[in-house]
């Protein structure tokens, strides 16, 4: 278990070649959004992070009854709506294999809302798709209803990106144990379940039961809505054009923290807002680079 330092994750952000094209860097997809939680800025911002990170190309995949919503904020980032009842979308087998086709990596989760239906998109995914699939927010909460053994049958890469809370509920371990020993339940729950485990706190715990790096970046100017949002399109963005371990997840980490530390100190640590580290972020691969 060691502190990341910055020296270590250059690799992760090479300089490209003058030949290169947009699908050396990957197709990425964010797979969310509900009627209750459209979230239409909040995912559009996702898809941004993942661009700005360095991804090819970012199809964000949402319920086509929240489709109008979301498409004024999209510049870059591509649409694919998905059949919906009610604001949420529904489990059609052929629909989900169109949305994720060609994908490098996914994102799912932010602001999915909770439905049976995402319950078996989700065991769908996981069971036969072979990819890296970053599971958050709605996606955790999803995740929390259903067998974990699903977890050690995955055909996926599959990375979990909890707060405490929410490590609570997945988990099944007392929330002040958590608190208490973060490490060490981190460690024992990302081996059991074959994962990668981002455990979100002062210092966050990314760990694949047998690598562990500690991430103390970030301020408190980042404890606003859509931080943990960001967070999600920025480790996807870099899984387009990096192997999905534990060392890239861990740099994501320390990216969004860098970047989130460098636009409160332009700015002040009330007044910022996620698309604000989201602006940061070219900044802060430049100070990694260097």
């Amino acid at each position: 278990m060691e502190v990341l330092k910055k020296d270590e994750i250059k690799c992760i952000f090479p300089k490209r070649d003058e030949n290169s094209h947009k699908g050396n860097f990957g197709y990425v997809g964010i797979m969310g959004g509900s009627i209750e939680y459209s979230g239409a800025v909040k995912l559009a911002n996702l898809s941004c992070a993942s661009l700005t990170s360095g991804a090819g190309v970012v199809r964000l995949i949402v319920p086509e009854e929240i489709a109008i919503s979301v498409m004024p904020y999209l510049l870059e980032q591509t649409l694919f709506t998905v059949q919906s009842k009610g604001g949420h979308m529904i489990f059609d087998k052929e629909e989900i294999d169109k949305s994720i086709k060609k994908l490098k990596a996914l994102a799912i989760g932010m602001g999915w809302g909770e439905s049976i239906e995402n319950e078996k998109i989700l065991s769908y995914i996981l069971e036969t798709k072979d990819i890296p699939v970053i599971i958050d927010a709605d996606g955790l909460n999803t995740l929390a209803k259903m067998d974990k053994s699903i977890l050690n049958k995955s055909k996926c890469k599959v990375i979990l990106t909890p707060h405490l809370k929410e490590f609570e509920r997945i988990s099944g371990y007392d929330f002040e144990k958590i608190k208490n020993k973060p490490e060490e339940l981190a460690i024992k729950f990302a081996n059991k379940y074959n994962v990668i485990l981002l455990l979100k706190g002062h210092t966050t715990i990314v760990t694949n039961g047998k690598t562990t790096y500690l991430v103390k970046r970030g301020c408190s100017g980042m404890a606003t809505a859509g931080s943990g949002d960001v967070l999600s399109g920025i480790l996807v963005g870099l899984l387009g054009y990096n192997d999905s371990n534990v060392l890239s997840i861990a740099a994501g980490a320390y990216l969004a923290g860098l970047a989130g530390e460098i636009a409160e100190k332009e700015l002040n640590d009330i007044s910022m807002k996620a698309s604000d580290t989201i602006s940061k972020i070219p900044e802060a691969i430049n100070e990694i680079r260097k």
